[in-house]
């Protein structure tokens, strides 16, 4: 087990006082479960059908096959599938309710308007729609009519979110496999029924399945969905805020905003800033809205809304005693925050129809209703502040400056200050001389198996020490921010003599008069898709193979579906693709070589997994390196 909890210094200080106050968190509860499941880890526990649970014996000394005959081979593909598909389902699911907001937008029957015109005429542009003489509204239906079209394809036709945006070598490398998707909720389907009892039994089939599920995810879920919230709130642009829990004002109503979606998170920013005088009169200086998680990561990019928490320390930030309200929308929320908020004065607050929390109060959020739900929450906010029991409040004073908001447009943006006709030459030229040896995305969770954000920030110090340019997302930005790697400082403190180089002559041509941080934050988990879309951006100027690009993506401590559905997508781009937790699978050797090896000779990327963080940065460096050579570039 390991010997430290956190590296994050407001977490470590807010445990002992977790423990004085009696609350129970994610870390006792994870000491109450040892030792784990031996057959569970390895991926070896079938409950398919209820002849079951069956378990394979991994020494080869007791059971080999479950009742139905199954292997441990395609016992631990089936529980793969399975769960890559889970994490599909939730991004395909959130992408579906971004398109309903803006057809429900462009008809004026809610009140949220289109605010990027300019990302609304590109992405129509990308589906061959014509875009002169049409007014925005008119244009956003036609594109929500294009979406619609994917998620209600009944024939053999693949998305076309993916064909329009996916590297064209790449397209022929899935059609090939015969693993292009349709209708993203009809693959979905099919593999929950694929893994069945009495259903497929060849590995090999269930591992290009999986594969499949991974492209459902990255164009039906992560790209559909970030394009339709790009339209509705704004592509973002670098903006300047701070990251940890000493963002907290005690002087203030503290209200979190926690989840996923922006839908509803955009309304609180809004109706907090409306009602500033509401706060005055009931004591407080104002109210500070503060994010946790991706819901965290959205607002943050488009309002300027400091980051609290990521995964782990979600009950910590209720734990500071400062919290008035938490609001929740959907995933990575865990259950026990309504006890945690039971021992201070903190309204937990649910808000989706699909999450409800015995203990939370619930708040329906409707679309049509969204601008009345944010105002309910906000005064429960305030009216919880009266609440308060000072001697419960202490609030770590650990914080960190933090640029965050890098779109892809946001990338180019800043290229084209030093080559406006060409924006991304600049960038090539720069890993073509080896200024910048390589890219790597760090993307996905904490996992309460590892120290919190040890993983993260270790492995990109490494990176970045070596001239790596790292781009992040979800609790990985999160991480990352907390330890200072994404604000000019961090370029002085952790960059290699080349990278920094590069970051301070964009920065100064940019105008900013620093470096650009040596960790740029790309957004939230469905965010995922700026990082595929810069990749495929750079392929294209290269005129390459995405799989042949210098390029790999780490998910440092992986703990929710998603981040192996989202691992699985960026395998099928031909990325090394970094697990710093080891995933259920090793119950099958053959599976296991399958993943991390026998993949690439197909598909071009495979999985790399190594819980050691300096040992991962080697991988990628010597996996950066290879690729490198190929190209001919210097080494």
């Amino acid at each position: 087990m390991k010997s430290q909890k956190s590296i994050d210094p407001a977490a470590l200080e807010l445990l002992p006082k977790a423990a004085l106050d009696g609350v129970e968190t994610v870390w006792d509860r994870y000491e109450a479960q040892q030792p784990q499941c031996g057959f569970g880890s390895l991926g070896v526990c079938c409950r398919h059908c209820v002849q079951g649970p069956c378990r394979i014996d991994p020494f080869g000394n007791g059971p080999k096959a479950g009742i139905c005959g199954a292997s441990a081979d395609v016992i631990v593909t089936r529980n793969l599938l399975r769960q890559v598909a889970g994490g599909a389902a939730a991004h395909v699911d959130h992408a579906y309710e971004a398109v309903e907001a803006l057809e429900l937008a462009a008809k004026g029957n809610i009140n949220y308007s289109i605010a990027d015109e300019t990302k609304l005429q590109q992405i129509a542009r990308g589906l061959g729609l014509e875009v002169s003489d049409k007014n925005k509204a008119d244009l956003a239906l036609e594109v929500v009519e294009a979406a619609y079209a994917d998620l209600a394809n009944h024939g053999s036709k693949p998305v076309q979110w993916l064909m329009v945006n996916a590297p064209k070598e790449r397209i022929a490398v899935w059609q090939s496999l015969g693993i292009l998707p349709r209708n993203p909720d009809r693959e979905i389907r099919e593999a929950m029924h694929q893994t069945t009892m009495g259903m497929d039994a060849d590995p090999v089939n269930l591992v290009l399945s999986t594969a499949k599920q991974g492209l459902v995810d990255g164009y039906s879920g992560l790209k559909l969905a970030t394009d339709m919230q790009d339209i509705l709130f704004g592509t973002p642009t670098p903006v300047v805020t701070e990251a940890n829990l000493g963002v907290l004002k005690e002087d203030c109503v503290n209200l979190i905003v926690h989840g996923h979606v922006p839908l509803l998170s955009e309304k609180i920013v809004f109706w907090a800033g409306k009602l500033q005088e509401e706060a005055i009169l009931a004591g407080a200086k104002g109210i500070q809205v503060s994010g946790v998680c991706c819901s965290g990561n959205e607002v943050l990019m488009r309002n300027r809304i400091p980051l609290a928490a990521n995964y782990l320390a979600q009950e910590l930030a209720i734990i500071t005693g400062a919290i008035d309200a938490m609001v929740v929308d959907v995933q990575c929320i865990m259950p026990s925050l309504a006890k945690v908020a039971s021992c201070y004065h903190t309204e937990l607050i649910t808000t989706m129809p699909i999450v409800k929390i015995p203990g939370a109060t619930h708040v329906p959020f409707t679309l049509e209703g969204a601008d009345d739900t944010a105002q309910v929450i906000v005064r429960k906010a305030i009216t919880a502040y009266g609440r308060r029991n000072s001697k419960k409040i202490h609030i770590p004073n650990y914080k960190q400056k933090i640029v965050a908001g890098f779109s892809v447009e946001a990338i180019v943006s800043a290229l084209s200050a030093v080559n406006p006709n060409q924006p991304l030459k600049p960038l090539v030229d720069n890993i073509v001389n080896g200024n910048i040896f390589g890219v790597v995305a760090t993307v996905g969770c904490n996992n309460v198996k590892a120290t919190q954000d040890i993983v993260h920030v270790e492995l990109v110090k490494e990176l970045v020490r070596n001239n790596v340019l790292v781009v992040a997302t979800g609790c990985s930005a999160h991480a990352l921010a907390k330890a200072g790697f994404m604000n000019s400082e961090g370029t002085e403190t952790y960059a290699g003599e080349g990278l920094k180089a590069v970051l301070t002559a964009i920065g100064q041509a940019a105008g900013l008069g620093t470096p650009l941080p040596p960790v740029l934050h790309m957004g939230s988990c469905v965010d995922n898709s700026r990082i595929g879309d810069l990749v495929t951006a750079l392929a294209g100027y290269l005129n390459v193979d995405s799989a042949s690009l210098p390029v790999a993506a780490s998910a440092p401590e992986p703990q929710h579906e998603k981040a192996l559905s989202i691992g699985t997508w960026a395998v099928t781009m031909g990325l090394t693709t970094h697990l710093g937790v080891v995933p259920p699978v090793l119950g099958s050797k053959a599976v296991t070589e399958l993943l991390t090896n026998g993949l690439s000779d197909v598909i071009g990327g495979k999985f790399y997994v190594e819980t050691d963080p300096l040992k991962a940065a080697q991988g990628l460096l010597e996996d950066i390196r290879s690729k490198r050579q190929k190209l001919g570039l210097p080494c």
